[in-house]
């Protein structure tokens, strides 16, 4: 039995995965860090979220620890000799989850950035099954991603490879959590088009996300709206014409929130890409990601 965690910023999911690639069970709690500073603090939230949930998953489905072959963990950061750096949303650093959970369950673990996780996912089990050359991008809070060639992801010996999110489409543009100006993510990140959302039609602040999709779609039609949402899309196109001219993938896979909006962004940002660099409109596929939140878990039992 293989579990897979996947931790957000403002969530960790514990699943039970099978051998097919399938989630048999799932536990989510939320994390609220909002007003603890201290690292150590928060690392001893995330481990006892990650141990309610195991808990809790053993419990409902009748097993016990032993049972556990495999423990996998989707991080939104970057690995050193198996040691979290960084996570800013949680002001975590050099935190070494992986031996704790080792020490913990005495049980093999294994972490992997969560935008490689989710990619990994989507290649094996999802939308991306049927292409060899290929892009997924996570896009939500930031932007994650992966790049497979001939199949195989493409990693780097250094941490942090591959991040495509933080290529700068804009000089001086605004300031990314990565301490750059004018990254991808900072454009194309639905984060960002969520604020842009609350300020441009005067929405309140605390608006749950699922509205502000209801209120694009339902006006969709209406020049304000539709001016909106061709804005952010010319900055996604931006980078992704960048992450074509580099890569040549047969298909580019988008995964996150975004995923939610694929019908209506998806045949908007092929036109954008088939007018920018001239190709036809079945040279790369835009396709949106079958698994949605639940490819972290599965592509961390991957790894």
């Amino acid at each position: 039995m293989k579990i897979g965690i996947d931790i957000g910023g403002s969530h960790i999911s514990s699943g039970i995965v099978n051998k097919n690639g399938k989630i048999i069970a799932k536990e989510t709690r939320d994390i609220d860090v909002s007003n603890i500073k201290s690292g150590k603090k928060v690392e001893k939230i995330v481990i006892d979220i990650i141990d309610d949930e195991i808990q809790q998953l053993l419990s409902d489905n009748d097993y016990t620890i032993e049972d556990i072959t495999k423990i996998g963990l989707a991080i939104p950061g970057s690995l050193k000799n198996n040691v979290i750096q960084k996570l800013v949303n949680l002001h975590i650093e050099n935190f070494d989850i992986i031996t704790i959970l080792e020490n913990k369950y005495k049980i093999n673990a294994k972490a992997k950035n969560d935008g490689k996780c989710a990619g990994i996912a989507e290649k094996k089990y999802g939308a991306l099954k049927k292409y060899d050359d290929c892009v997924f991008l996570c896009i939500g809070t930031g932007v994650g991603s992966a790049v497979f060639l001939d199949s195989d992801l493409l990693e780097t010996k250094l941490p942090g490879g591959f991040e495509l999110g933080h290529a700068v489409i804009q000089k001086d543009g605004t300031k990314c959590n990565c301490g750059r100006k004018g990254c991808f993510e900072t454009f194309a990140s639905m984060k960002r088009f969520k604020i842009s959302a609350i300020n441009e039609f005067k929405m309140p602040e605390d608006i749950e996300s699922e509205e502000i999709q209801k209120y694009i779609r339902e006006n969709l039609n209406k020049p304000k709206v539709k001016k909106f949402v061709n804005e952010y899309l010319e900055n996604v196109n931006i980078g992704l014409c960048n992450i074509i001219l580099t890569f040549k993938p047969e298909a580019i896979c988008f995964g996150g929130s975004f995923s939610y909006y694929a019908d209506i962004f998806l045949p908007i940002l092929q036109k954008m890409i088939k007018k920018e660099l001239a190709i036809d409109d079945d040279e790369i596929k835009l396709v949106p990601a079958l698994l949605k939140n639940d490819a972290g878990i599965i592509g961390a039992t991957e790894i």
